[in-house]
């Protein structure tokens, strides 16, 4: 098998993983207990059971994968990077509380901390298999530079995918909000700085390292003309659109008492909800705003760790999964979701649902992991890109380590990465290129990481605290 040739006469080179276990995740959940998986480039050439073809040119690397589960990389479908230099803060609060405790402190960040945080926050996703995540950004101080390029700069070091969701605030305290007046953006201020962001750094081509997403921040910190010209923004740029939604009892009794509607009714009156729409949380939905998110293809982003942290809830998976509803999983940030893995959210999210009025049949580990992966593709709109090991698809793609004292009684592989222990990470690949080798970043110095988001996160409790 000969390989390709790009328009100057250059071969692409080959990656070839075998000997090991497959959870492919395509729409029929194909599995192979021993196969192979080629990468040619940047794409999967081939999957599929037992040895590699025969006689393949230009392989340059072949990975023993004995031992290990293959699958597609974990999407990250809601984050807050920022969050990550202030994490273990208000930890027994409420949503509302929570925020109103928090807001005068991200009120001050500024890009060199945002650069420190963001590379706290995927780095630590990412050496847990995360290849493609999504930051829900919606602080921006005054003089703070440039947050948006510092944010890019440091998942471009990294080396994963991004929806940056570029969020905004302009309904303060002073208009019945939660925000500190001087933590917001003047509601055309943030409209014309979500266009710029797009025009600059949204690339729609395939295999696209970073989209830009329109993103409101809340019912609670967005007024409605934000809310309406946002969501005509976004359709004019052609991009998608987020927000949070339905996440506690509280936000529906604010959504009641200001606009008289629950949530659901208030996004669809200023046009929150459709295809190209995704929502955090989801937590208080009832039978109609299930039907609702189903009739128009409205995603959901499912964070179960911090539905639990902040005590909003048990959100209805189970429910929209049978109505049609698109869901994936978040991590949320990090200020509430201490941990910042998306893998334990893969367990965290079949767990809690069990709790729910489903019970033991809410979710499985094969239900779970399709949630981590090809769910957040199709929230993230990029299910022809990524999400399922398949010929043509981008290489995104994760080795698994399994054969450790963890999971060594657990027979079942797929059971083992989700019902397991954390599993180490011996091999991601992002569009084919490593950012995770033995279980450590490949691109940065992950210990000079830590050190630098310990000091920016000393320096914002410092300006914080008015020193």
């Amino acid at each position: 098998m000969a390989a390709s040739a790009t328009p100057d006469g250059a071969v692409t080179p080959r990656l070839v993983i075998e000997n090991c276990a497959l959870a492919t995740v395509d729409a029929q959940d194909t599995e192979y207990a021993t196969g192979h998986v080629v990468v040619a480039g940047d794409v999967i050439e081939s999957v599929g059971p037992g040895k590699a073809p025969e006689g393949l040119a230009h392989v340059v690397r072949r990975v023993d994968g004995t031992g290990h589960l293959v699958t597609p990389g974990l999407v990250n479908t809601h984050h807050h990077f920022y969050q990550w230099i202030t994490r273990g803060l208000a930890t027994d609060h409420n949503l509302f509380n929570w925020l109103v405790a928090l807001y005068p402190t991200w009120a001050r960040i500024d890009a060199p901390m945002l650069k420190a945080a963001t590379q706290g926050s995927l780095g630590m996703m990412v050496k847990g298999g995360v290849t493609t995540a999504s930051d829900h950004h919606y602080v921006f101080p005054r003089g703070a530079g440039d947050l948006v390029a510092a944010e890019l700069a440091a998942v471009a070091e990294i080396g994963a995918r991004i929806t940056l969701a570029r969020g905004s605030m302009d309904r303060s305290e002073k208009d019945g909000g939660l925000p500190p007046d001087f933590a917001v953006e003047t509601t055309e201020g943030a409209l014309l700085a979500t266009e710029e962001a797009i025009d600059k750094y949204h690339d729609a081509s395939f295999g696209s390292m970073v989209h830009i997403a329109a993103a409101p921040c809340s019912p609670f910190s967005v007024s409605t003309e934000l809310m309406r010209q946002g969501a005509e923004l976004a359709r004019r740029k052609g991009v998608r659109l987020h927000t949070h939604g339905s996440e506690t009892v509280e936000e529906e009794k604010f959504c009641h008492e200001l606009f008289g509607m629950g949530p659901t009714d208030y996004f669809e009156s200023t046009g929150w909800l459709g295809d190209e729409v995704w929502m955090a949380h989801c937590v208080h939905m009832n039978d109609s705003d299930i039907a609702a998110f189903a009739r128009t293809g409205t995603g959901v982003a499912h964070c179960p760790s911090s539905n639990a942290r902040l005590a909003a809830g048990i959100a209805r998976v189970p429910d929209m999964l049978a109505a049609g509803v698109p869901v994936g999983l978040g991590v949320d940030g990090t200020a509430s979701n201490e941990s910042g893995e998306l893998h334990t959210e893969l367990r965290n999210a079949l767990l809690i649902n069990r709790l729910g009025a489903h019970r033991e049949a809410a979710l499985n580990a094969r239900k779970a992991l399709r949630l981590g992966t090809y769910g957040g593709a199709q929230v993230l709109g990029r299910t022809a890109e990524i999400g399922s090991l398949e010929a043509g698809k981008l290489a995104d793609l994760v080795l698994w380590k399994l054969d450790g004292l963890g999971h060594s009684s657990i027979a079942d592989p797929v059971t083992a990465l989700v019902f397991g222990p954390p599993a180490p990470v011996t091999l991601s690949l992002v569009g084919g290129r490593p950012v995770v080798e033995d279980n450590r970043l490949s691109n940065v110095d992950e210990d000079a990481l830590a050190r630098t988001a310990r000091a920016e996160a000393q320096r914002l409790a410092r300006i914080a605290a008015g020193d």
